[in-house]
């Protein structure tokens, strides 16, 4: 591949995240405005196997800031984890000169494209797209605001209902491996109890908190689970046997937290990290992921943005004990 990159590839990887777009949007007109060749690679990975790569122009991207999802579409692809893909992919790009690439998504994009530039020496720029915030290096990720905004937004309502009919909700929202969009929707609407995966649930300490809550009369509790602790349905069986005086109720967010409008901060940390990403790409600082850590962009190896996972500090852990009592 030549020193200098002049036609750029973006491509959007792994679960959309609100914000996508306007990253998108910013890769492609800083591009541009640096005299480059900028090419839109759809479905991910699998669109560069099967070359179904296409250019794009600054009107290409207009009108779409405001949009969630991603224009160039996402999917996992399964023939990229094999070095045959890989190549594949790889001469599609050679085939249109594209020498430099940026990869919106989370740490499985990220290690598809820490193998693509170990293997070809082709530059890759991540940026850090995931609603669950699960990624060392960043502050926040692209999407991980709007998503914890949709869950506060629906679990305010739903503390509404549970206030009218004294009620216990439990209330379930992604975050597979990582329990911030709990963590902080939980803190934010006052949850009784947040259940995340990096802790260990002790359920006889949630069992005896709610019989406690029940001989003050406290009958309305929100407990917020996140996807990867116990599950919202397992934890409602526990409390429907050990809490039968408890009128339980579930409710699974789902995929309303992936969709919708990104919100202000989202659409401006996407806009910072994809001209970044391009501006990485003209001074030679290559393989990175770009995040932003205390408003200040900030520079992560791509091999240690997918080894490393963000720690929740105890600090929060103690804030939800004591604000939830």
């Amino acid at each position: 591949m030549e020193n200098k990159v002049t036609k750029i590839g973006v491509l959007t990887s792994g679960g959309d995240a609100p914000g996508m777009n306007a990253a998108i949007r910013a890769v492609v007109r800083t591009g541009i405005y640096n005299g480059m060749e900028v090419f839109g690679i759809m479905r991910g990975y699998s669109g560069m196997i099967e070359n179904d790569i296409v250019p794009m122009h600054s009107r290409s991207v207009a009108n779409i800031i405001q949009r969630g999802g991603t224009i160039l579409k996402t999917a996992r692809c399964k023939e990229f984890f094999e070095h045959e893909g890989r190549k594949k992919a790889y001469n599609n790009l050679k085939k249109l000169g594209i020498n430099g690439l940026v990869i919106i998504g989370g740490d499985g994009s990220f290690r598809g494209a820490h193998k693509l530039s170990e293997e070809f020496d082709i530059p890759c720029i991540g940026l850090p797209g995931t609603i669950d915030k699960d990624i060392a290096g960043t502050d926040f990720t692209i999407g991980f605001d709007t998503a914890v905004n949709t869950a506060v937004e629906a679990i305010d309502k739903i503390r509404d209902t549970a206030d009218a009919h004294d009620r216990l909700f439990i209330i379930e929202v992604m975050g597979r491996d990582a329990g911030y969009i709990a963590l902080h929707s939980g803190i934010a609407t006052g949850a009784e109890n947040i259940l995340i995966p990096e802790r260990k649930t002790d359920i006889e300490e949630l069992v005896n908190g709610l019989l406690e809550k029940e001989r003050r009369k406290k009958l309305v509790n929100i407990i917020v689970v996140a996807e990867g602790d116990r599950g919202a349905e397992d934890v409602a069986q526990v409390i429907k046997e050990r809490v039968p005086a408890a009128d339980t109720r579930v409710c699974v967010l789902g995929h309303i937290q992936r969709g919708g409008a990104p919100s202000c901060m989202d659409r401006l940390i996407a806009s910072r990290m994809g001209y970044s990403a391009v501006e990485s790409l003209i001074e030679g600082r290559h393989n990175v992921m770009i995040g932003i850590v205390n408003n200040k962009m900030h520079y992560t190896p791509l091999e240690k943005a997918v080894k490393a996972k963000q720690k929740i500090s105890e600090d929060w852990l103690k804030i939800v004990k004591i604000l939830a009592s």
